[in-house]
C-alpha cells in the first residue's frame, strides 16, 4: 500500500479486524462556554462532530450495547474500540472522565479513544488514563484537534489555540506512554501547500501515531456557513486537495499510521462536503494518482536527525 493504513495497523496489532464504536458524553468545549470562547470554532456546528452518534444521556455501556448489536451480526466483530469522539472529552471532572472510560473496558475492548482539544490535556489526567492503560490492559489514544500549523488560520477559524499547545500536549502524552492521533484540514482557505508540507514535518518529528485527514465542509448554521453563502471563502477543487494530500503523505514519516484520508459529513447537515462525491471515491483516486507516481508516505521525509549535516559523518 502507498501509505500505512489504519486498518492493517490493526490487524497487525490486535490480531484481527477491530470495530470502532462511537460514544457520546455529556460534554462541551472551553472554546464554547467561555474559557476560551463563546462562539466555538467557525466550522464546528451545534452538534460538533458525533452525526453518528447516540444520545449523550445513554450511559457508556448502552451505546456500545447498541452499536455491537448492529456490527456483531454483520461483520461477525470480535474486538472493540470505543471511541469518545464529540466535542472536547477529556474537558471533565477527573473522576467522571475515569468512570467513563472504566466502563467502556469491557472485556472484548482492545483500545480506549478519546478526542479533544490540545489546551484540554492536564497531567492530572494522563497520570489517570495511564493507570487505566496497565490496569486494563487497553491501548489509549488522544486525538487531537489540530486542523493546521498555520498561526493566522488557527485565528481565522476562532480555533482558541496555537500550535505550541499541540506540541506541548504531545509531547506529555507520549511521557506517559499514550499515543497520539493528530486531525487536520488539509483545505482550509488560508492554507497552502507549503503548510501541508510544514504540518506533516512537525508531526513526524513529534513522533505522532495517528492522523486523520479531512476535507473541510461545510456545516449549516456556523460561523463559516454565513461566509461561505456571502461568497467570503476560496475552496480549492477536488483536484487541489488530491494533490495536499499526497505531498502531505510524501512528507510524512512512513511510520505513523493513517487513520482516513478525508472524511465525511452527511449532505443533509452541510452546505459543501467532499465536492459532491463520494468520500471513497476519493480515496480510491489518490491511491491510484500515487501508484502511478511512484508516490509513497515518507518518500520525501529526508528532512529528521540533522540530515543537512549527515554527509560529514
Amino acid at each position: 500500500m502507498v501509505y500505512n493504513v489504519y486498518s492493517d495497523y490493526l490487524k497487525n496489532r490486535y490480531g484481527e479486524k477491530v470495530y470502532k464504536l462511537p460514544i457520546g458524553l455529556p460534554v462541551t468545549c472551553p472554546n464554547r462556554d467561555g474559557v476560551c470562547g463563546i462562539a466555538g470554532c467557525t466550522f464546528c456546528g451545534e452538534i460538533g462532530a458525533g452525526y453518528e452518534n447516540l444520545p449523550a444521556n445513554m450511559t457508556v455501556t448502552q451505546q456500545i450495547d447498541i452499536n455491537k448489536a448492529h456490527i456483531i451480526p454483520k461483520y461477525k466483530a470480535k474486538k472493540f474500540i470505543p471511541y469518545f469522539q464529540n466535542f472536547s472529552n477529556t474537558y471533565l471532572p477527573v473522576e467522571k472522565l475515569k468512570n467513563y472510560v472504566e466502563e467502556a473496558c469491557q472485556d472484548d475492548v482492545v483500545a480506549i479513544y478519546i478526542a479533544t482539544r490540545p489546551d484540554c490535556i492536564h497531567d492530572t489526567y494522563l497520570e489517570m488514563l495511564q493507570k487505566i492503560k496497565e490496569e486494563k490492559h487497553v491501548d489509549i489514544c488522544l486525538e487531537l484537534g489540530l486542523q493546521s500549523v498555520n498561526y493566522h488560520s488557527l485565528q481565522k477559524i476562532n480555533r482558541g489555540h496555537t500550535v505550541a499547545e499541540f506540541i506541548d500536549a504531545s509531547l506529555r502524552i507520549k511521557n506517559y506512554g499514550l499515543d497520539t492521533c493528530a486531525h487536520l484540514i488539509l483545505n482550509l482557505p488560508w492554507d497552502d501547500k507549503l503548510d501541508v508540507i510544514e504540518a506533516a514535518k512537525i508531526l513526524s518529528a513529534l513522533k505522532i501515531d495517528q492522523v486523520k485527514l479531512h476535507a473541510l465542509y461545510i456545516v449549516k448554521g456556523t460561523k463559516m456557513a454565513e461566509q461561505y453563502q456571502e461568497g467570503l471563502l476560496n475552496l480549492i477543487s477536488c483536484e487541489e486537495y488530491q494533490e495536499r494530500v499526497m505531498t502531505f503523505l510524501e512528507y510524512l514519516d512512513k511510520n505513523i499510521v493513517i487513520q482516513r484520508i478525508i472524511g465525511r459529513a452527511p449532505e443533509a447537515n452541510t452546505l459543501f462536503s467532499n465536492w459532491h462525491t463520494g468520500w471513497w471515491k476519493i480515496r480510491d483516486t489518490i491511491i491510484k494518482t500515487m501508484q502511478d507516481r511512484g508516490i509513497s508516505q515518507g518518500k520525501r521525509c529526508t528532512y529528521l536527525n540533522g540530515a543537512a549535516v549527515q554527509k560529514f559523518i
